[in-house]
């Protein structure tokens, strides 16, 4: 929301906050004069504006869209798709007035945000609220503490947020320059599926088959498919530019179960954040995002060009052993405008295989945290507990089959777990639970540390590939630091799962293939400069290593961005409990928080 769409109360609180200096200006009774105080007060002390509250309804409405030769009614938010987005300034106060008016349960996340102390409001169906039913509101009410970047919301129940998500922006204090050079203009970019079929129906058909699910029909751009699709020449998302400027890129991928590559034909992207954190700015020609990553790159439009159009691209990275979309959706750069029947022909980026893991270990590798004096790499380097934790597909046996089938391998039905365990979904909200200190029928707090079974995790499976089921956390004490080797199995075939984690950030200080070996690879771990995330991929066929200090009071889950996996029970959570003084501890509930049934 821009600075002068802020109501004048909104503004006189927060003159209020900025100090006693100031109050004189205070005497102001008419907007008009609030208004000429507040930019007065930017004029005086710049740095004065961290901490204002901005704030946002978001109406959940059907609204009627038409893709691919398709017109249907999607869920939206404010009849919008992608969804409006979100701005505010490091320090900030994000309050945000949820209406649900669709016939579907519905939560919000703000993925990536850290959620310091207000886990109310960080939105995973049962994990920290109860859904908010049909004709239901609440107001996430939260603060934006020590990030500056792209984030993203999006709808944290079954599928919904396949049409449920849009941008975040998180700017620096104002005064606080970019640590690169500023760009002519900033350009959210986010990469999408769209399912022909109702995706909860895609979803709901899958759990009761034990199969794989319905593939998307298309991938998006802002949620646009662009032409290489049916009917899809007219909806075509085109970025204008001009010869010479740099474009920076705020790319999301809300992708429910793709991996994706994306490239500019001609042109080369210099990558200088990710998941809101600075990173060594370094150039790529293909970039690979996960569902669920953001990353912002710097594009500078050539000052002459051989076309006046280029192709912007995007097609999946997947080893799966099943189906998945294998289209690639087309974008427009454009340096003069082009016709819809022109788009077919502009020049394309070649990207790697559907398969190329070479590529994607290769672009991965590149990542590292800037690490300067302003912004330091703050890498846990002693840990208290070390946790190893495999990650992959399973199966259940067909014992009793839902409308007599089960479509998954071997006529099982299709699971996923850590350290095989599959999640199981509680009837109420774990957070809640916990704030109570009412656990009995709702958690167990006995997740396994390791897996309860050593194989050969990367080789040939077990004999024995069916998995156990639970609603297991795992408690930390404040301010513990953690270390947890994520470990790719090949289960059902080795594929990448990208593994988010709610409430922290933390540092990827190691990665490999094959299985990890405590005694060698821990030595060639990165503790100077690893790159700070929120989500990352575990490899195909191999592992990765994370850290972070659970400084953060709460029930935290960390589960797969693939939302077939998710739905299929790969995840866990974190029970951090309180620590000693009263800025550690988790407050109450809001008073409006929803109640399950």
């Amino acid at each position: 929301m821009p600075l002068t769409t802020l109501k004048c109360s909104h503004i006189q609180e927060d003159l209020h906050k900025m100090g006693g200096a100031h109050h004189g200006l205070l005497r102001c009774a008419s907007p008009a004069c609030l208004h000429l105080a507040f930019f007065l007060l930017l004029a005086v002390e710049p740095g004065l504006t961290a901490g204002l509250t901005r704030r946002y309804t978001f109406n959940v409405t059907m609204a009627t869209v038409t893709r691919l030769c398709l017109t249907k009614s999607i869920p939206t938010v404010n009849g919008q798709f992608p969804g409006p987005k979100i701005s505010v300034r490091e320090g900030d106060r994000l309050v945000v007035n949820v209406h649900n008016n669709i016939n579907n349960n519905v939560t919000f996340h703000w993925h990536g945000v850290r959620q310091l102390r207000s886990g109310w409001a960080d939105g995973p169906a049962y994990i920290t609220q109860c859904p908010i039913r049909p004709g239901q509101s609440y107001v996430y009410s939260f603060r934006i503490v020590g990030q500056r970047g792209t984030l993203w919301w999006h709808a944290h129940f079954s599928w919904l947020r396949a049409t449920l998500h849009g941008p975040m922006v998180i700017l620096p204090p104002l005064g606080v320059p970019y640590p690169f050079p500023k760009p002519y203009r900033e350009v959210p970019l986010m990469l999408g599926e769209w399912f022909n079929a109702d995706p909860e129906a895609v979803i709901k058909q899958a759990l009761q088959t034990g199969g794989g699910p319905n593939v998307s029909d298309a991938y998006t751009f802002n949620g646009f498919p662009g032409p290489t699709y049916n009917c899809s020449a007219k909806s075509t998302y085109k970025l204008k530019v001009k010869p010479g400027r740099t474009y920076m890129l705020r790319l999301i991928n809300a992708a429910l179960n793709d991996e994706l590559f994306f490239a500019v034909a001609n042109h080369t992207l210099t990558v200088v954040q990710a998941d809101a954190s600075y990173v060594k700015p370094f150039t790529a020609n293909t970039l690979v995002i996960s569902p669920g990553q953001t990353m912002d790159v710097l594009l500078t439009a050539a000052a002459s060009t051989s076309s006046s159009a280029f192709a912007i691209a995007v097609a999946p990275y997947t080893n799966t052993v099943g189906t998945f979309d294998n289209t690639t959706a087309i974008a427009v750069l454009e340096y003069s405008p082009q016709r819809p029947s022109m788009l077919r022909n502009l020049p394309a980026p070649s990207l790697p295989l559907y398969n190329d893991t070479n590529a994607v270990t290769n672009f991965s590798s590149k990542f590292r945290s800037l690490d300067n004096a302003r912004y330091p790499a703050q890498v846990p380097m002693t840990v208290d507990r070390h946790f190893f934790f495999t990650v992959g597909l399973g199966a259940d046996p067909c014992q009793s089959p839902i409308n007599g089938t089960c479509q998954g391998p071997n006529n099982t039905r299709f699971a996923a777990s850590i350290n095989n365990v599959s999640f199981i979904m509680p009837k109420t909200s774990l957070l809640q639970a916990h704030y109570q200190r009412m656990y009995k029928g709702v958690l167990m707090a006995n997740f396994p540390t390791a897996p309860v079974r050593k194989f050969n995790y990367t080789g040939t499976p077990p004999n024995n590939t069916f998995v156990t089921h639970g609603t297991r956390v795992v408690p930390l004490a404040f301010n513990t630091t953690v270390e947890v080797v994520l470990q790719d199995t090949s289960i059902q075939g080795a594929e990448s799962h990208p593994l988010h984690l709610h409430g922290y950030d933390f540092y990827v200080v190691g990665t490999g293939f094959g299985n990890y070996d405590a005694n060698n690879d821990t030595a060639k771990y990165n503790l100077v400069d690893p790159v700070k995330r929120n989500t990352i991929s575990v490899p195909t066929a191999g592992w990765v290593a994370i850290r972070f200090i659970a400084d953060n009071p709460g029930v935290w889950i960390m589960h797969c961005h693939l939302d077939v996996h998710l739905s299929w029970g790969l995840s866990m959570a974190w029970l951090v409990n309180d620590g000693p003084l009263p800025n550690q501890k988790l407050p109450p509930p809001p008073a409006d928080i929803p109640k399950c049934s």
